[in-house]
């Protein structure tokens, strides 16, 4: 059984056992969290999709860390100006491993 779930404005198909870095979730490491925006449920050949979310689906997950991605490297050159400008960035994540689907 798989899922595909809407959170941190991304979408992932999941299926319970999965481990998936998402947008940064306000919740402490270990806790429970329910994402109920479940836009589609697939189960071998049947599938459900929403319209445009699945009427009483959620999908449980547990919170197993958090974190920060790797460095982005941001460069502005223009040429023969004598103008450089560079910076980095480092986005947040929260790392959930799947434990549950409910189709609702």
């Amino acid at each position: 059984m798989y899922a595909v779930v809407k959170t941190g404005g991304k979408q992932y198909r999941v299926s319970q056992g999965d481990r998936l870095k998402v947008e940064t979730i306000q919740a402490d490491a270990g806790a429970e969290v329910n994402l109920d925006e479940v836009l589609m449920v697939g189960s071998g050949e049947s599938v459900t999709v929403g319209a445009p979310m699945v009427a009483n689906a959620s999908v449980s997950a547990k919170v197993v860390s958090h974190g920060r991605g790797d460095k982005v490297r941001i460069i502005k050159f223009r040429r023969r100006k004598h103008h450089r400008k560079q910076a980095g960035h480092r986005q947040n994540y929260t790392e959930l491993e799947i434990t549950g689907i409910n189709a609702g």
